[in-house]
Parts: structure tokens; C-alpha cells; sequence
């Protein structure tokens, strides 16, 4: 009986683990099933390293933007310059709250390609229980406004020295709902240029050349500084810039690392190859100008460092770190050449370089972003990898944000102009903002 029992007819034992086997899937089926459609759960390391991230990104603003723009103006407008980056930030943060995320990222029906909808106005329906992926959504939300901030602020460093405060807090509330959060809402939010394959981790096009083109029509429209092409205009304290530069820097890793909107391996790819075209950028700004000018300046490196951060903003999540070299590299004196020949080439005024250093800078960066994609690490591949459409796909993002942002802005700006004016009058200018408008000055 025990031989009997030990010994299982031919065949017999595969038809059971065969059995055992098909039971085992039935019942593995469903469940990897109910695991692929459960919903997201908030981790914990994702969500502090947001945190972060948005901490970072607000810095960039303030202090970081207002100081370095801060420290670029005249002595009389030093004290105008660093409010408009704090009245902005204090401004963007209500207007973003009652409508631009919602417009930005929220599904807008019939028009969702272009903008989104209003179901979230007033952050209606957000709890402390809602989430965005694995983190909640109000952080989600508050690290999006650090954006919404920074982008109408870097359009101040065109138009520095001459706008009235009034005017320019109503004409970029205007410019964020009306042109930022739609253009957002094309590349971040599910519309055309996301549909497209435009790659933009960061916001080279939502951010850089947005800001960048509104500076520039904004600095014809407004016409230049009096005084500009016959009197000095040097910064009147370039510690103040180097400090904002270096917050910008600092803050820079919560941009692009904190825009992977996790803790892993993309945050610090991103982060790695920031660090990397910042520095590259800096040392070939700073080669180019010692080589033509004789000297390198202190303003010069800082610049160079800013424009080599633009850059790589839409790149960060695409490319390793060679490529972050070559797009560095490349950057530097292409910003150079922004706000030197570029601007004497077609004589305009733009203060503090807006579009010298973010235009064109987000312009290098996109391009190369479309050269220099590595599939393994954002999931589509450059022109070096076998795929020269995507330059063409970078190209269209471009294109795209450079005609909606150069038309709304001259319209918006026109339609301000028209209601209160846009400019102070020559005496308040020559005398100085900081007196004028806001009633102090820096002794």
C-alpha cells in the first residue's frame, strides 16, 4: 500500500501541478488586476521632498529674483525693483488660488486642448484628503504657484526702471490668467503641446521663453530709459546680484529636481545635470567676454550661471550629464551674445535682460532638449538616438508660446496703457522710483 501510494501513475503528478498552476492564475489574474486600478497612495518620502521642492522654488523669488534684480538697478530704484518681485508674489498667489490652477490643471471639456476648466476655482473640491499621484494635491498646487510667481516676476527685469507700480501689478494679474496658465495648461495640463510630444520637464517654454518674449514686447512698448545710450546705467551694488544669484542657484534644484514631483532617480539625474550646465554655462559666458572685452566680470559669470539654469530647465528630466555639458557649453555664450549684439542689433531697452537671458536661453535649452533626449531616461529619444523629429516637435512648443505670449502681451499691454497708463512720467524717472512710488529710498 505504501509503494502504492509513493508511486503516482505516468503522467499523473504534471496533470496536478498543471491544475495547482491554472487555479494559482485564476486567482493571481484579479488580483494584479485590482492592483494595477488602485488608487494612488500618498508616499511619504514623494511628499516631503515636494515640500522641499516648493520651499526652493519660492526662494528663487524672494529673496533670490528680488535681490538679483535688485541689485542690477540704479541706487534710486533699488527699493522699486526688490517690491515688485514681493507685491507679485503676495498677487500671483490669490489670483492662482481663486483661478489660474484651475485653469491650468483641470480638464476644460470641449476646450481642453487649449485651456482648462473652472471646476477647481477658489480650490473648490481640494481637501486634505485629495491627491495628485503620490502626494497630496495642495502641494501639488502651492509648488505649481512657485511657477505662477517666478514667471510674471522675471518680466520686471525688462521693463526696470520706468513702469508704474500700479500698472505693472495690473498688467501681470492680467498676464498670469490670461497667457501663463493657458500655456501651462498646452504643455502640463494634457493640452496641444503635451498631445504633441513637446518635452519640457521644467518650463523652458512655460516659463523661460514665455517670461522672455513678454519682457521684450514689453520693452518696445514701453520704449527705453531716458537717458539710455548716453548715461551709465551700472548696477549700483553687484553683491546684492551675486547673493540673488546664488539663491537662484540654490533654489534652481527644487525647479527641476522637484519637478520629477518624486523622490527617485529622475529627481536626481535632474538634479546632477543642473548643477553641471550651471557651471558650464558660467565658465563659457565668462571665457567669451574675457576674450572679447579683456576682462571677465563679476556681472558676466552670474549671468552666465542664470542662463546655463534656463537652459537646462526643459532638459533636466530628458538628458545625462554629457548632454548637460554640450547644452551648458552652448548656453553661455549664446545669452551673451542675447544681451549684447542682439540687443544693439534691433535697439531696444531690456533693463535687466529678460529676454537676453531667459528667451533666448529657453530657446537653446528646448532645441537641444530635442538633440540631446535620452529614452532611458525620460522615455523618448533626441535626434542623436535615431528620432531628428523631435527638434521639429521642440520647435512647434516654441513657436507656439513665443506667438500667444508676444500677441497677448502687446494686447494686454495696450489695454493697460490705455485705462491708467503704463509709464512714469520723466521726472519721477529721473528723480527715481523708490522716492516717487513708494515714499523711501536706501540711504
Amino acid at each position: 500500500m505504501i509503494t502504492k501510494m509513493n508511486s503516482a501513475p505516468e503522467g499523473r503528478l504534471p496533470r496536478i501541478m498543471q491544475t495547482f498552476a491554472t487555479a494559482a492564475i485564476l486567482l493571481l489574474v484579479p488580483l494584479s488586476a485590482l492592483a494595477e486600478d488602485a488608487a494612488p497612495t500618498l508616499d511619504s518620502g514623494d511628499t516631503a521632498w515636494m515640500l522641499m521642492s516648493t520651499a526652493l522654488v519660492l526662494l528663487m523669488t524672494i529673496p533670490g529674483l528680488a535681490l538679483f534684480y535688485g541689485g542690477m538697478v540704479r541706487g534710486k530704484n533699488v527699493l522699486a525693483t526688490i517690491a515688485q518681485s514681493f507685491a507679485i508674489t503676495c498677487l500671483m498667489t490669490v489670483l492662482w488660488m481663486v483661478i489660474g490652477y484651475s485653469l491650468a490643471f483641470t480638464d476644460g471639456g470641449a476646450s481642453q486642448v487649449f485651456m482648462g476648466g473652472f471646476d477647481k476655482i477658489m480650490l473648490n473640491g481640494i481637501t486634505v484628503d485629495s491627491l495628485s499621484g503620490t502626494i497630496p494635491e495642495t502641494v501639488f498646487m502651492t509648488f505649481q504657484l512657485t511657477f505662477a510667481i517666478i514667471t510674471p516676476a522675471l518680466i520686471c527685469g525688462a521693463f526696470a526702471d520706468r513702469m508704474k507700480f500700479s500698472a505693472m501689478l495690473v498688467f501681470l494679474g492680467a498676464w498670469m490668467v490670461v497667457i501663463y496658465a493657458p500655456i501651462t495648461h498646452w504643455v502640463w495640463g494634457g493640452g496641444f503641446l503635451s498631445e504633441a510630444g513637446v518635452l519640457d520637464f521644467a518650463g523652458g517654454t512655460v516659463v523661460h521663453i514665455n517670461a522672455g518674449v513678454a519682457g521684450l514686447v514689453a520693452a518696445f512698448v514701453l520704449g527705453k530709459r531716458h537717458g539710455y545710450g548716453t548715461e551709465i546705467m551700472a548696477p549700483h551694488n553687484l553683491v546684492l546680484s551675486v547673493i540673488g544669484a546664488s539663491l537662484l542657484w540654490v533654489g534652481w534644484f527644487g525647479f527641476n529636481a522637484g519637478s520629477a514631483v518624486a523622490a527617485d532617480g529622475a529627481a536626481g539625474m535632474a538634479m546632477a545635470v543642473t548643477q553641471i550646465c550651471a557651471a558650464a554655462a558660467a565658465l563659457s559666458w565668462m571665457v567669451t567676454e574675457w576674450m572679447l572685452r579683456g576682462k571677465p566680470s563679476v556681472l558676466g559669470i552670474i549671468s552666465g550661471a542664470v542662463g546655463g539654469l534656463v537652459a537646462i530647465t526643459p532638459a533636466s528630466g530628458y538628458v545625462d550629464p554629457q548632454g548637460a555639458l554640450i547644452i551648458g557649453l552652448a548656453a553661455g555664450p549664446a545669452c551673451y551674445w542675447g544681451v549684447g549684439g542682439l540687443k544693439k542689433l534691433f535697439g531696444y531697452d531690456d533693463s535687466l535682460d529678460a529676454f537676453g537671458v531667459h528667451g533666448i536661453g529657453g530657446i537653446v535649452g528646448a532645441l537641444l532638449t530635442g538633440v540631446f533626449a535620452i529614452e532611458a531616461i525620460g522615455g523618448t529619444p533626441g535626434m542623436l538616438e535615431g528620432n531628428p523629429g523631435q527638434v521639429w516637435i521642440q520647435m512647434q512648443g516654441i513657436m507656439a508660446t513665443i506667438a500667444y505670449s508676444a500677441l497677448g502681451t502687446f494686447v494686454l499691454l495696450k489695454v493697460v496703457d490705455m485705462v491708467i497708463g503704463l509709464r512714469v512720467d520723466k521726472d519721477t524717472e529721473i528723480e527715481g522710483l523708490d522716492i516717487n512710488l513708494h515714499g523711501q529710498v536706501v540711504p
